[in-house]
């Protein structure tokens, strides 16, 4: 079984940045955010159950559902979220299915790296060894979306508004990275915190993560 670690964080935290960096070294990678966007294909039943929930509208030019559109109508909107995850349908299996293939398919000295936004909340920790949370500062992540995203002041700060402050999920996380500097900076930390977790994995060293008790706490009663 591989090394699986959990990646999350805050938006325009470096996410992306990350897992780009420990893949080069070798890891293998599932974006979980982009795994159910592929179970809202067009021909699948979810595509159609959220058609039917938030209009034609959703449904851009090329068939598929525009994100951006269908974003617009649930970021901030709890109600309206709860309404997208149920359309779409059983997305912990679809995730847990590939940390099943996984711990069957890669070795002990394999790495697996597992990006979900939703990570912490949604229960997928239980599947990892480490969970490593990302953070940046709002102002940091601000100027980030406006210039990255092309995003006006007020869409940046409803996003924001939108996401649960990483300070409260700390407590679930092995790790806290804080990516509030430079690109290169930012990757040689990810790169030595990477080579000190699969280090302490491969001596047998590796404590268990946190989240398992965090999960347990959360969920007692």
């Amino acid at each position: 079984m591989p090394l699986i670690i959990g990646i999350t964080g805050s938006i325009a935290a470096g996410k992306s940045i990350a897992c780009e960096a420990i893949t080069a070294l070798g890891a293998t990678h599932c974006d979980a955010d982009r795994l159910v966007h592929r179970l809202y294909d067009p021909g699948k039943p979810a595509f159609d159950r959220i058609v039917a929930a938030f209009g034609n509208e959703v449904v851009g030019e090329d068939g598929f559902v525009d994100r951006k559109v269908l974003g617009s109508k649930v970021f901030g909107n709890p109600v309206e979220m709860s309404r997208l995850t149920t359309a779409i349908g059983d997305i912990a299996k679809a995730i847990k299915d590939v940390v099943d293939e996984w711990n069957v398919s890669l070795g002990a000295e394999d790495v697996a790296l597992l990006e979900a936004v939703n990570l912490i909340e949604g229960g997928y920790g239980r599947w990892c060894n480490q969970v490593w949370l990302l953070a940046c500062e709002d102002e940091v992540a601000r100027a980030r979306l406006m210039e990255r995203n092309q995003m006006s002041e007020d869409d940046a700060n409803q996003r924001l508004a939108s996401q649960r402050k990483w300070q409260d999920r700390e407590p679930a996380a092995d790790l806290v990275l804080v990516n509030d500097s430079g690109i290169d900076e930012f990757r040689i930390k990810v790169e030595g915190e990477f080579t000190s977790a699969r280090d302490l994995w491969l001596s047998g060293k590796l404590p268990p993560s946190r989240y398992y008790q965090w999960w347990e706490s959360r969920n007692a009663g």
